[in-house]
C-alpha cells in the first residue's frame, strides 16, 4: 500500500468480524480488544488457544453471509483464495477490511500498523508495507519515550476541555491548546494541581 491515510478508528460499538481462528486471527483480535471493541466474532472451524477470551466463536466456514452488520473485517485464514474471496465480498458489502497475506494485487482496505498504546497515548508506525521495519521503528521510539508525556497525556484528558469551554476568543483558545502540549507542561505533568495553576496564570479564564 503505497499511499494511505492514517486514522485512529472508534472500534468501542462496532461489531468486527475475523475470519480465521489461528494465530493470526488471535493477534488480530487482541489488537482490536486493546482498542475498545466489546463484540469480536471469530468465524473458523477451530480455534487456536492463543485466541483472547469473552470473543463470539462461530463454528463454521467462511460464508459471505457471516459479514452481515460487520463494521470492520479481517481475513486472517491460512488460505489465500478464501481470503481473496472475504476481501471481495466485503467491498461488496461497502464493509473495510482487512487481509492478513496481503498481497500487491488484492490487499484490502487497510492495514494494521505497529503501535505503542500506553495509557491515553497511542503511537502508531507504519512502513509502506514492511511490517518488520515498522516495528523495529516502534520498540525505537518506545525506548526513547519519557514518562513526563504519558503523564501530560493522561492530564490532558480532564484540561483540554475546560480550555475549549472557557477560552471563547479561538487564536487564544489555540495558544493554550498548544501550551498544554508543549515541553513545559510535560514538565509539570507529574503534578496536575501545578499544571492546573501554571495554565491558569497565563490564562485567567481558566481559574474560575
Amino acid at each position: 500500500m503505497a499511499a494511505a491515510y492514517p486514522l485512529l478508528l472508534d472500534v468501542s460499538e462496532r461489531l468486527i468480524v475475523i475470519i480465521g481462528g489461528g494465530a493470526v486471527a488471535a493477534r488480530k483480535a487482541a489488537g482490536v480488544i486493546a482498542a475498545g471493541a466489546k463484540r469480536v466474532r471469530i468465524i473458523a472451524p477451530k480455534l487456536t488457544a492463543k485466541m483472547p477470551s469473552g470473543v463470539e466463536h462461530v463454528a463454521a466456514s467462511y460464508e459471505a453471509g457471516h459479514l452481515k452488520a460487520a463494521g470492520l473485517v479481517f481475513a486472517a485464514t491460512n488460505q489465500p483464495d478464501v481470503n481473496a474471496t472475504i476481501v471481495r465480498d466485503a467491498r461488496s458489502a461497502g464493509v473495510l477490511v482487512n487481509r492478513a497475506d496481503s498481497d500487491e494485487t488484492d490487499h484490502g482496505d487497510f492495514t494494521v500498523p505497529a503501535v505503542i498504546r500506553q495509557g491515553n497515548l497511542t503511537i502508531a508506525v507504519s512502513a509502506g508495507g514492511a511490517p518488520a521495519l515498522a516495528a523495529k521503528v516502534r520498540d525505537c521510539i518506545n525506548a526513547t519515550l519519557e514518562e513526563r508525556w504519558l503523564r501530560l497525556a493522561d492530564a490532558t484528558q480532564s484540561l483540554r476541555p475546560k480550555i475549549i469551554e472557557k477560552i471563547a476568543d479561538a487564536p487564544r483558545r489555540r495558544a493554550a491548546l498548544t501550551d498544554l502540549a508543549s515541553n513545559q507542561a510535560a514538565d509539570l505533568a507529574s503534578d496536575e494541581a501545578a499544571l492546573k495553576s501554571w495554565l491558569a496564570e497565563r490564562y485567567p479564564e481558566l481559574k474560575s
